[in-house]
């Protein structure tokens, strides 16, 4: 992976990656390497939302919120991963010492070696922890969607999945456009 100097954009190839990851119990064991072309072998999007630190105040508030929305990007046949620079035995600390993360339903990434934050151009310049940033990526691995938060500042996991639905009608989308509205095209 190259290190970049800004944040990757929309019509660019998401990076290669293979990381450690801390997955839902449900699968039958803690850990598992998610990669790139797991998604792309299943013709579904994904969504990987990035945050700061483990064992913070505003991550488990957004964490929680996607999970409690996780069947909506099931429904939407995506893919959704969480990832940090925390190792994968911090995540599952975390989430079992967490009330609200006990459950999570999507695996969290380990990013310990900071090469896919690099990657992303995500990294914040001192600790090297990444921003709050999202990825909309379609079936064919390209990134359609970026957004980037301060660290101090959670996302609205409302309008992730509004421009999900946006991309996947393939149509032109006006201002503040809702699912089952009328498209421009």
């Amino acid at each position: 992976m190259e290190t970049r100097n800004g944040i990757i954009g929309v019509g660019e190839k998401f990076p290669a990656f293979s990381k450690s990851a801390t997955v839902s119990i449900e699968k039958g064991n803690e850990f598992d390497t998610i990669t790139n072309e797991d998604h792309i072998e299943e013709g579904q999007w994904m969504v990987m939302f990035w945050y700061p630190k483990d064992f913070t105040f505003v991550c488990p508030t957004e964490i929680a919120e996607f999970n409690k929305n996780y069947s909506e990007f099931r429904d939407r046949d995506a893919v959704l991963y969480g990832a940090s620079t925390d190792t994968e035995f911090v995540h599952l600390a975390w989430r079992n010492d967490h009330d609200d993360l006990r459950g999570l339903k999507f695996p969290l990434i380990a990013d310990t070696s900071k090469s896919l934050g690099e990657a992303l151009g995500i990294l914040e310049a001192n600790e090297k922890i990444a921003y709050r940033a999202t990825f909309i990526v379609d079936p064919q691995g390209i990134i359609r969607w970026v957004s980037v938060y301060d660290l101090s500042v959670g996302r609205n996991v409302e309008e992730v999945l509004r421009v999900l639905d946006a991309l996947q009608t393939d149509e032109l989308c006006p201002c503040n456009w809702e699912k089952g509205e009328a498209t421009l095209s």
